[in-house]
């Protein structure tokens, strides 16, 4: 039985989970696993996307701070999005998670130590998401307390349009000649 250690990128890099290392850190990787990639495990109403998700945040945060918000989720292309209950029973994973957001942000020179103002545009998307996406989860979520959704409501995008429209805010926010 031959077993691989690593996991492929969508254009042929290697992703070694238990190391970590990244061959190549490369946007179209990370653009196309987010935009293939449905927010909530696929429980929404329609396909919606991590990387539309990313766009929302990147919108709500000071111009200095969209690039780092546009690729705060930029490890689940290669992790996955895991549902937070589950982070909660496998913390080694966030440990995980925690480093490959390390290599990202090394290899585009971005800064997360001023994280509050993304988190609380990440807790703003998840309220309009829950509230537009999950009509039928109507149950609190404590964390969402005080927070409130956005005033227009979320129109979907497919994976391409998705994929296309973060791959074009990271060229306008500088991100494109960073990193190869």
């Amino acid at each position: 039985m031959i077993t691989t250690d690593y996991v492929s990128t969508y254009s042929g890099n290697r992703f070694y989970p238990l190391r970590p290392h990244i061959d190549k850190v490369a946007i179209e990787d990370i653009a196309h696993g987010l935009a293939y990639q449905c927010r909530f495990n696929g429980q929404t109403q329609v396909f919606y996307s991590v990387a539309q998700h990313s766009l929302i945040v990147a919108e709500l945060v000071p111009p200095p701070l969209r690039l780092a918000a546009l690729l705060h989720d930029a490890a689940e292309a290669y992790l996955g999005d895991m549902v937070k209950p589950l982070k909660v029973l496998l913390p080694e994973f966030s440990v995980l998670e925690d480093k490959v957001s390390a290599i990202i942000a090394a290899t585009y020179g971005l800064d997360f130590s001023d994280y509050a103002p993304i988190k609380r545009a990440d807790l703003i998307a998840l309220a309009t998401e829950k509230r537009d996406l999950m009509p039928h989860s109507a149950e609190r979520w404590a964390y969402l307390d005080g927070i409130a959704p956005l005033p227009g409501i979320i129109e979907a995008m497919g994976p391409a349009e998705a994929k296309q429209r973060f791959l074009q805010a990271f060229a306008r926010l500088g991100g494109l000649g960073v990193a190869a």
